[in-house]
């Protein structure tokens, strides 16, 4: 998945509300050359949220936005160091974040391949696992890539 890479990755962040995810995500949506706006991405974010929750299962949330201020698809995942209270589909707080940013003209088809592949990834238990204990950035990313490959 060409989308995720070690820069746009933190473990044991100290978050402790959607809205500081939010900000982090967009923080190094900006300082990675990914997107041109910090309240075009938190907005973004904030809007989809209010459509319906990107909580997911288990602990992980999906958060994802499209804006013409966003450069290049990209995946930002945060680790909290706490659960954050997300309205998750299974009332559990959420630690482990994957963020989809794309390109508004990328929309339909990115934005949709991205999310429908990191869902059925995320359905299985022992990947959601894995991802829960990674210490790192780049066991994330070999852990996601080894998925991927056998999908």
């Amino acid at each position: 998945m060409e989308a995720i890479s070690f820069e746009n990755i933190r473990v044991n962040e100290n978050i402790h509300s959607q809205l500081e995810a939010f900000n982090r995500i967009a923080e190094l949506a900006i300082s990675n050359g990914i997107a041109n706006s910090k309240p075009a991405i938190v907005d973004g974010l904030l809007g989809r949220e209010a459509e319906s929750t990107t909580g997911f299962m288990d602990g992980f949330a999906i958060p994802h936005t499209k804006s013409s201020e966003i450069k290049k698809p990209s995946v930002i995942i945060l680790k909290s160091t706490n659960g954050i209270e997300w309205n998750s589909l299974d009332g559990s707080p959420v630690r482990f974040i994957i963020s989809l940013l794309v390109p508004e003209e990328d929309a339909g088809t990115t934005h949709l391949t991205l999310l429908s592949s990191l869902s059925r990834i995320l359905i299985r238990s022992e990947v959601r696992d894995q991802l829960i204990n990674a210490s790192s950035a780049s066991e994330i990313v070999e852990i996601l890539s080894s998925v991927m490959k056998n999908t």
